[in-house]
């Protein structure tokens, strides 16, 4: 018999009045790990794991919106096409939020709390600090992708194909029943960059040794993986010489993030013992 792997029948659950949705359950869950991880990593630097919680009141808000937005701008037929409804860009429940815009919108709203309070440490040293976490964040929120039957790839065969319902299939693969799940390759990839940069302190002082270089890994790691995963997925997307837009972005931060790396290799040890353990 056909292994399959089902879809949840629900994707949120009302206590009382209220709707709780099981995305937003995830996105929750994912922000406090950061948290709690990024806490512990300053901490071990000298830092106190304050400036971490406090940080997060800018940084989590601002990470929010860059994500929709960046969602909604390279997805706007969603939202703004002949069948769109431009409201639906605020359910953000509803999932849809771009790594991209809410890593890059995250990291002012933390550098604009850094140069208007003081902090035990630098702004570097925090990237550093929380990159484990913001991965681990990264692979919990893929749930709720499970949860809201969204964001998976090709139809397949195989014993973990993921069944999804006819409602949510997309058009010409209705007769599909059965597809990759791109979000939980995802999250397994991102659970396997969050052990290496806490697990491998001492291969990581081999190749970098400068604050931040840490939090580039990260982006270097889980680039690698959003580029081939990226081309297994098949919802709606932007196309630019055939290929979507969130691979060239991808393949744009991997080779930005590489000549980074390089650059500061070449510059040199700035301060000892800074990579977290």
């Amino acid at each position: 018999m056909k292994q399959l792997f089902p879809s949840p029948s629900l994707s949120s659950f009302s206590v009382g009045p209220l709707t709780i949705h099981f995305y937003a359950l995830c996105i929750i869950t994912g922000i406090a790990a950061a948290i709690w991880l990024g806490r512990r990593r300053y901490a071990n630097l000298g830092g106190n794991p304050d400036d971490v919680s406090e940080v997060a009141i800018w940084a989590v808000p601002f990470g929010i919106i860059g994500g929709r937005i960046y969602h909604v701008i390279t997805s706007p037929a969603q939202y703004f096409g002949s069948n769109g409804n431009p409201i639906d860009a605020l359910r953000i429940w509803e999932g849809g939020l771009g790594i991209w815009g809410a890593i890059s919108l995250g990291a002012v709203g933390a550098y604009l709390y850094f140069r208007t309070h003081k902090t035990s440490l630098n702004f570097r040293q925090l990237l550093d600090s929380l990159a484990p976490g913001v991965v681990l964040a990264q692979a919990i929120g893929r749930i709720g992708n499970y949860f809201n039957q969204e964001v998976f790839g090709k139809p397949t065969e195989l014993p973990w194909g993921l069944e999804i319902d006819p409602v949510n299939r997309p058009d010409g693969f209705e007769s599909y029943a059965t597809f990759h799940p791109t979000f939980l390759y995802e999250l397994l990839w991102c659970l396997v960059v969050a052990v290496l940069l806490i697990k491998l302190p001492g291969f990581l002082k081999k190749i970098t040794s400068n604050q931040g270089d840490v939090f580039t890994l990260y982006i270097l790691g889980y680039t690698l993986g959003r580029v081939w995963i990226e081309g297994l997925r098949i919802d709606e997307a932007n196309l630019i010489l055939g290929l979507r837009l969130n691979i060239w972005v991808s393949l744009i931060v991997l080779v930005t993030a590489s000549a980074y790396l390089i650059a500061n290799k070449r510059r040199g040890n700035t301060k000892e013992n800074h990579i977290p353990s």
